[in-house]
């Protein structure tokens, strides 16, 4: 085997454990543009589901951050909106574990909506990774608190990706 193709196969190999280990990485070819960090609450509602009272996510609620300067923000949608004037909605296609406790997963998800002008509507994939709280509470939601909300604090990190510069 020339070395060229040892190469390549070590390469592959390589690629193929990355993308296991992390399968929220965006595809080949997909590049940084914008990363920030949100700062904010996951909501939920206390609902009636067949096996009984149980926390409902609705929506986040996060202030984006380019450091500690304030750019825009993540709301329902899920949907991300800078200052600039742009905004790109997304659709989870993978959800990974959050090695935190209490930590919601890691997502991958496919930009499916833009507007405005400006950096996010480049976007073709958002990536969460790096977050701390914003999982429902184990307990609060019963037959007692029903319709009842609660905002759950969290931070994240997201990494914003395209295929062109």
């Amino acid at each position: 085997m020339s070395l060229l193709r040892c190469f390549v196969a070590i390469a592959w190999l390589a690629a193929s454990a990355c993308a296991q280990e992390y399968p929220t990485a965006p595809p080949a070819g997909m590049k940084a543009i914008l990363t920030l960090r949100g700062v904010g609450v996951q909501i939920y509602n206390c609902t009636r589901q067949a096996a009984g009272p149980t926390w409902t996510f609705v929506a986040p609620d996060a202030k984006l951050l380019d450091h500690e300067a304030e750019v825009g923000n993540h709301s329902a949608g899920p949907t991300w909106t800078l200052k600039d004037g742009s905004s790109v909605k997304g659709q989870v296609v993978v959800t990974q574990p959050s090695p935190g406790e209490n930590a919601i997963p890691w997502l991958l998800l496919k930009a499916v909506a833009t507007g405005g002008s400006g950096v996010l509507t480049k976007v073709e994939y958002i990536r969460r990774t790096d977050t701390t709280g914003g999982r429902a509470h184990a307990v609060g939601c019963d037959a007692e608190h029903l319709g009842t909300t609660d905002h759950v604090p969290y931070t994240a990190v997201y990494t914003f990706y395209t295929s062109t510069q």
